[in-house]
């Protein structure tokens, strides 16, 4: 298979339906850190039906922004009362806003590639100081899946510029070596937050993830700590602690998402088998190759491709529980209590607590990537993207100020269809 060459363009092939708004004035840059317990007088606590964990000041300075809270989070009828349906239907129904996007294909230091999909158009339309948001998708997710379309439209129409982040091999990404990607792996999200900030040196840089995603931004956060560039993050339905996921997805109805995943990675693997066919010492090529399980996928090629010995290893050293203490950043996470996939016995509750960059809402139920409530509902967008821009917004006024810590300088720091698109 030939290489891709660096920065290479190609466009999706969706119809153009999505005109963006209007572009909204210029916010000020956040510049530094400080929680004032006056600074929101209008304080209004979160419905019963929600639980909080914040740490610090970010209730009282943050809380009163996300003004969806104050409502009862009710769930779709039908859907609502059972995790799975509630996750299938997501997976199967939600529609897909249509948008044109353009692709640029990032070489990384070790000669692989990741894709970043940017709305077309916004190159010339955004100011260079808009505020610039990564989507990172879950397990085998890209751009074209319901849940990462909804929330680029919801922030493209308030004048954010979006990009998608598509990991190795995702959303049709290029595969130029014998290597994946994995939830250890903060290379190339390292790579992709210095690319966007050195190209926009005046903007503010945020991130979302969702699963998988969610669990790589998170320990990326931990990880670079006081020298992250981003001003704010959001993760949204992450496993947190690997083992204890892993262990709950071989119980009941489970296995059909860790079949439906398995079936997904093998699909990726197969599309770029060449790469591997001379692969030695422990990888078990046709393990991979015909996986049945998540597991199965990973002790054949994704813990020997990142140095761990077992696959217990490779979940205990990258779940991103661990990190929480270490974030440095505004981080606002949503979890739903029901999550089959994220169990909520897994989220550092106490960690999130002591942290004051830190804050924890938890739905009563929701499934995994489905939040099939709220105005939306049921095709339309998920509970959670009101609640998420909002939380953006309110850091990037600057109205909780310093939440965010940035250089003020122009260069920024460096960080040297169906069941089975369900993703982690």
């Amino acid at each position: 298979m030939a290489r891709a060459p660096p920065h290479t363009l190609f466009r999706h092939p969706q119809p153009i339906t999505y005109t963006p708004s209007p572009i909204r004035t210029k916010t000020p840059k956040i510049s530094a850190v400080h929680f004032s317990p006056d600074a929101m007088p209008d304080h209004r606590e979160p419905h019963p039906s929600l639980e909080v964990v914040a740490g610090g000041g970010a209730r009282e300075t943050i809380l009163p922004a996300l003004k969806t809270l104050v409502r009862p989070y009710t769930p779709f009828p039908l859907l609502g009362w059972n995790c799975h349906a509630e996750t299938i239907f997501a997976a199967f129904f939600r529609c897909i806003p249509d948008v044109r996007l353009r692709r640029e294909c990032l070489r990384a230091k070790d000669n692989g590639a990741v894709a970043l999909d940017w709305v077309s158009g916004d190159e010339r339309q955004l100011p260079p100081d808009s505020p610039v948001l990564i989507l990172l998708p879950g397990l085998t997710g890209g751009s074209e899946d319901s849940y990462v379309r909804h929330m680029l439209v919801r922030a493209r129409s308030r004048g954010w510029r979006v990009v998608v982040f598509n990991s190795r091999g995702c959303g049709n990404s290029p595969v130029t070596t014998p290597q994946f990607y994995s939830a250890s792996f903060l290379g190339d999200m390292r790579e992709v937050v210095e690319h966007v900030g050195m190209r926009y040196p005046k903007a503010n840089l945020y991130a979302v993830g969702w699963s998988l995603g969610a669990n790589i931004l998170v320990r990326y956060l931990g990880q670079e700590s006081h020298a992250c560039p981003l001003s704010g993050a959001v993760s949204m339905c992450n496993p947190f602690n690997l083992v204890i996921a892993d262990e709950d997805f071989h119980k009941g109805f489970n296995n059909v998402y860790d079949k439906a995943l398995a079936r997904a990675l093998c699909k990726i693997f197969k599309k770029h088998s060449l790469f591997f066919e001379e692969m030695g010492g422990e990888y078990n090529i046709p393990l991979a190759a015909n996986a049945k399980s998540v597991r199965e996928f990973d002790e054949g090629l994704t813990r020997v491709s990142f140095g761990f010995k077992s696959v217990d290893d490779y979940y205990s050293n990258s779940s991103s529980s661990d990190s929480i203490k270490h974030v440095r950043v505004p981080l606002l996470c949503i979890q739903a209590e029901n999550d089959p996939i994220a169990p909520s016995r897994g989220i550092p509750r106490e960690d999130i607590k002591e942290n004051p960059n830190c804050l924890l809402i938890m739905t009563p139920k929701g499934g995994h990537l489905g939040w099939v409530a709220g105005v939306d509902a049921p095709r339309g967008a998920p509970w959670t993207d009101p609640v998420v821009m909002d939380y953006l917004e309110h850091l990037e006024s600057g109205a909780s100020k310093g939440l965010a810590s940035r250089s003020n300088s122009v260069g920024v720091q460096q960080c040297t269809e169906g069941l089975h698109s369900l993703e982690v």
